[in-house]
């Protein structure tokens, strides 16, 4: 056999010998299989869902069905905004894959699609059967990296299924913080509504009242020759206009504070809204109440015909009383962390309210009398 001929034969056994490493090393690689676009996680009923976790083991935000709504157990149980959690189921139930990409959970730490390295991990538990105790998993996703940088596809993967899909679209943003699913707002008063507010502090006391203009205030008892700063003064009387928090606590969690002042709002119909105030180191904390006044019993004489202002004045009546009693159920046994410049706001002394400056402020944490006035 001619040189030329063994060194043809040379060749063909070498690229024999490299197809067949390529081919062997295929098993344990992913593939890519192109399959119908469809729900990752399909059959799951809201209604049996019990838990819900949002984020690496160790690190989760618990949701718990407390009756037909859910509480956020990382907030001693604070009661879950209801559009919230239905944005979150239904964000999940819409995700959907464009293909395949592997079934070997071999390759799963590699895609980040294994729970502790996760870019995003949500679990739903039901509860468990009559004759066991706790809670078994539903389902879930795991989204992990990016197929391609920028490309806003991830890889998926159902937390009780081996097999990783490519995402059929950008996976829109889950929140992963607990005052993601509480409504912050605490109050919502209108200025044309208020009637007075009176601030208190161990050593201060002053009502403020409604000018002749939608942004004049007169502050009662004034002394001769001071002016009232009407700015400060405005901020004041409509600091619950828009009173949101940061953080909240079971009060049973937070049994050192003492609420030395008090913010009082009466409305045009009666309402009156309390809150007390406390401050711990840098922060302010708020406790909220709210009475309806107006006590006379709303009736219809038999026989009686009313006009339709009259049925209009009684109907506002009793949606404001079962407002006033909803705040006060809703915020009893809560405390509120809120932002230092909305605290600012209700915590002003009189000084504070006039032109020849600000003095500085000598905090008292001596509590008031915590009975809301009538």
């Amino acid at each position: 056999m001619s040189n030329r001929n063994l060194s043809l034969l040379g060749l063909i056994a070498a690229a024999m010998v490299a197809l067949a490493v390529v081919v062997a090393g295929i098993g344990d690689r992913p593939y890519a299989k192109k399959d119908q676009t469809a729900y990752l996680i399909q059959g799951l009923d809201p209604d049996q869902v019990a838990r819900i976790t949002i984020g690496k083991p160790g690190q989760e935000l618990i949701l718990n069905r407390r009756g037909a709504n859910f509480v956020v157990a990382n907030l001693d149980n604070y009661p879950a905004k209801t559009s919230e959690i239905n944005k979150l189921i239904t964000t999940c139930l819409d995700i959907q894959t464009a293909e395949l990409y592997t079934d070997n959970p071999a390759n799963h730490k590699a895609l980040g699609v294994t729970e502790p390295n996760a870019h995003l991990l949500v679990k739903f538990y039901k509860a468990a059967e009559a004759d066991k105790t706790g809670l078994s998993l539903l389902t879930g996703v795991i989204v992990g990296r990016e197929k391609q940088r920028g490309s806003g596809l991830g890889y998926i993967r159902r937390v009780d299924d081996n097999k990783v899909y490519v995402a059929a679209a950008q996976i829109p943003m889950i929140k992963n913080q607990a005052m993601d699913y509480v409504a912050q707002g605490l109050t919502s008063v209108k200025r044309e509504d208020i009637n007075s507010v009176t601030v208190s502090s161990p050593n201060d006391t002053y009502l403020l009242l409604p000018g002749g203009d939608a942004n004049t205030v007169i502050l009662e008892n004034l002394a001769e020759g001071k002016k009232l700063n009407n700015v400060i003064a405005n901020r004041v009387f409509t600091a619950l206009a828009n009173l949101t928090f940061e953080d909240v606590n079971a009060e049973s969690s937070k049994p050192g504070l003492l609420f030395g002042r008090r913010y009082l709002c009466r409305l045009k119909d009666t309402t009156v809204y309390t809150v007390w105030l406390a401050k711990d180191g840098d922060l302010w904390f708020v406790k909220c109440d709210a009475k309806f006044a107006d006590q006379t019993p709303v009736t219809k004489t038999q026989g009686e015909v009313e006009s339709d202002e009259q049925l209009k004045i009684k109907e506002a009546k009793l949606i404001a009383r079962d407002a006033a009693e909803e705040f006060s159920e809703t915020h009893k046994g809560w405390v509120y962390q809120i932002p230092d410049y909305l605290a600012a706001n209700l915590t002003r002394t009189s000084a504070e309210l006039l032109e020849s400056g600000q003095p500085v402020r000598e905090e008292v944490n001596e509590p008031l009398d915590m009975a809301p006035e009538q």
